[in-house]
């Protein structure tokens, strides 16, 4: 096990694991745990980072240009061992680089760099996918965080909801037995912007909204402290925990699991974008702790 890089502003600080470049505590200044206890008896996660795909693949399989490839759920970043690229007390960055382990998954030259910066109570997180190749990359990535539920301010567990900073009139998707989006959605739990959390929400699995309208939502008990999860550059949105457990995801997508019955292109996958020879794609994500 690879050791936990640590980052701090004086108001936060970060502990990164090269194993997937993932976020695995985020700590205040009195030294409170913002992340999951990483129960295993619920889920040993903590951020992974999702690339090449968001979700599961049908079969657990791409087809590139008429060929199969093997690729498991949320994709091989998050069981990757990243370089460090640049290192700072507040800041470290991380870099991973296709390799025949990869082009065996994923027949596609790129390199997927991680950004972490802590300033003041916000932790920045900075993803760019660069295309070294002549020929378009396609790919999704999404983030993973988990965060404690209930927050390490006295509050219980029922306290706790999510506020979207815009309104979210639309359906959300439904996740299927085998892992890919059902054909049928369901009506939004919202009241008003507000989520108000109880395991129920999760008991067929994840929340997910596939045009998300908000960049921000917040998250805490309605006093005290809470956390801003600022995303300009992903158009979906999952929340996710398994009923009791510790957490609750926020996870802002620019991907998604394959609708159920999808046989087509990677390419075609909904969610994808494409990244131009010579290119790169800037993916960000905000957390700031207000007291």
């Amino acid at each position: 096990m690879a050791e936990w890089i640590e980052i701090t502003s004086g108001q936060l600080t970060a502990a990164i694991d090269p194993l997937g470049a993932q976020l695995s505590s985020l700590r205040d200044a009195g030294g409170r745990e913002l992340m999951t206890d990483a129960d295993p008896a619920f889920w040993t996660g903590r951020a992974p980072l999702l690339f090449p795909v968001v979700g599961r693949c049908a079969g657990d399989t791409i087809r590139v240009g008429g060929r199969d490839y093997p690729m498991q759920q949320h994709g091989f970043a998050r069981k990757s061992t990243f370089t460090i690229a640049d290192r700072a007390p507040d800041c470290v960055v991380f870099a991973l680089t296709d390799s025949a382990a990869t082009r065996a998954q994923y027949p596609f030259a790129f390199r997927l760099e991680v950004a972490f910066l802590l300033v003041g109570a916000t932790l920045a997180v900075d993803v760019t996918i660069a295309n070294p190749a002549d020929t378009p990359l396609p790919a999704s990535f999404g983030f993973h965080p988990a965060f404690a539920w209930p927050l390490p301010y006295g509050h219980d567990r029922a306290d706790h909801r999510i506020v979207f900073a815009a309104d979210e009139p639309d359906a959300i998707r439904q996740i299927g037995a085998d892992g890919t989006i059902l054909p049928v959605s369901r009506p939004s739990p919202l009241d008003g912007r507000e989520l108000p959390l109880t395991d129920e929400l999760f008991a067929q699995d994840a929340l997910i909204w596939d045009h998300v309208h908000t960049q921000s939502v917040t998250y805490g008990a309605a006093t005290g402290p809470q956390l801003e999860i600022t995303f300009p550059d992903t158009p979906m949105l999952g929340i996710w925990t398994k009923p009791g457990a510790h957490f609750v995801c926020v996870e802002p997508w620019h991907g998604i699991a394959d609708p159920q019955g999808f046989a087509g292109d990677f390419r075609d996958k909904p969610g994808v974008f494409s990244v131009p020879p010579g290119g790169s794609k800037h993916i960000a994500l905000r957390v700031t702790l207000h007291d």
